[in-house]
């Protein structure tokens, strides 16, 4: 059977879950989270025309929800129309031939609509070699289910990317391309080595923005930048980071840097495959965790963010709690922030950012002098060593020896306390 769907018409879809009490967390479904893979289906060009959410005590195995259910949502699905059913849970390749079989008609889980969301949103050729290989290694162990629903006419949700000529090569094809695609990013991992060490030795901080996705990082990072980078409200508008240098204060310019949202449920193909992105985290001087204070769900989405941070082994790097979107709710019911613990935003309005620019030097500055120091010109050395391990701002040639404006850390500044002739 081939599956057919008119050009330029939005696929209508039926949302299913699964809950289960032998679920993680992090497997389980509910209304909250079909809620998302509705924003999610929207995001791809999608539209929800019925949800059904299934309780049962364990997974079934062949089904994962019950031939009794199947059979529920396929006449909810033909007496709405829809061209797709979607699960928010992920599905093994033999439940994806099963359903399709008993469904007739295409099938995917939330995994496969986020990979189909990153296909469109990839613009740089780093994202696409990303996304392609978060694709081919979702639809290698699959490749015997996929034949239905990749043969559609006309493309539709779940079919953008690797393409329907290449998803019929054979397994071995398929793992060719992938080490390639992996040796490729390696390279990427290498460019961003050398571009690491080049920042080391500039001295400029890098603060990373984290968050859940449209928790308005993009909006944050063209509020204080001036970057004007794309931002809108859906999810996963942003993908390929952008990062630009800001100056915070007299004494601290830093590179500030955009992520990809986070999300419940991210696919570990993702997270594998933009390794060579994210680990920019681990390797981060501040991440600024941004939360949307405004949803309902934000205690939840920020967890999902910390529990993503651990597992880039970046949760020992000090962060900033910036609880955006502050101006669409009541002051009554924002979350309490100690001072210093947080900052209370609005990314949109601009509320907030000098207290949060003011928060990001005392966390990177903690330590840091401005000073003005009078080096012999016999004690050449400690130049290289201000050049290595200070920021300097400016250098004149007295008589009797060079002078260095520059900011230092503690320990630098001990050292060389008795070459120091103004501090402001």
């Amino acid at each position: 059977m081939e599956y057919t769907t008119q050009q330029n018409k939005p696929e209508r879809a039926v949302l299913v879950g699964l809950s289960c009490h032998s679920f993680r967390a992090e497997e389980d479904a509910n209304e909250r989270t079909l809620d998302e893979l509705e924003a999610l289906l929207e995001t791809a060009g999608g539209v929800c025309v019925g949800k059904a959410l299934q309780n049962r005590p364990a997974p079934d195995a062949r089904t994962l929800i019950g031939e009794g259910k199947v059979e529920e949502i396929r006449a909810l699905a033909e007496a709405h129309d829809a061209t797709l059913v979607v699960f928010d849970n992920e599905l093994s390749p033999s439940q994806l031939r099963v359903l399709e079989e008993l469904m007739g008609r295409p099938v995917l889980d939330r995994a496969a609509l986020i990979l189909d969301i990153f296909a469109q949103r990839a613009r740089t050729g780093e994202g696409k070699l990303q996304v392609e290989l978060a694709q081919y290694q979702y639809i290698l162990p699959r490749l015997a289910g996929l034949g239905k629903s990749m043969s559609r006419l006309g493309g539709g949700i779940g079919t953008r990317g690797p393409g329907e000529s290449k998803l019929e090569s054979d397994r071995r094809h398929i793992r060719s391309r992938i080490d390639k695609l992996k040796a490729d990013l390696e390279q990427v991992r290498q460019v961003r080595a050398v571009q690491r060490r080049q920042r080391k030795k500039t001295e400029l901080p890098l603060v990373a923005i984290v968050g859940y996705t449209n928790a308005g990082k993009s909006t944050l990072l063209n509020t204080l930048t001036g970057a004007g980078i794309e931002a809108n409200d859906r999810l996963f508008d942003t993908l390929d980071p952008t990062t630009r240098k800001m100056r915070i204060s007299d004494t601290q310019e830093v590179l500030l840097s955009d992520t990809v949202g986070f999300i419940r449920k991210l696919p570990h193909h993702l997270v594998s495959a933009f390794k060579a992105t994210l680990e920019e985290l681990s390797y981060a001087d501040l991440l600024l965790h941004v939360v949307d204070v405004s949803d309902a769900e934000w205690h939840e989405q920020a967890e999902t963010v910390e529990s993503v941070i651990r597992q880039l082994g970046a949760q020992d790097i000090p962060r900033v709690m910036v609880y955006n979107k502050a101006d669409k709710c009541d002051p009554d019911v924002l979350p309490f922030v100690r001072p210093g613990e947080g900052i209370k935003i609005s990314a949109k309005t601009g509320e907030g950012m000098d207290d949060l620019l003011m928060m990001i030097e005392r966390t990177l500055g903690r330590g840091k002098h401005r000073v003005r120091l009078l080096i012999p010109y016999a004690e050449g050395a400690l130049l290289d060593t201000l050049h290595r391990e200070a920021q300097v701002d400016g250098i004149e040639y007295a008589e009797h020896g060079t002078l260095v404006d520059a900011v230092v850390d503690n320990k630098t500044y001990g050292r060389l306390a008795a070459y120091r002739v103004q501090e402001d």
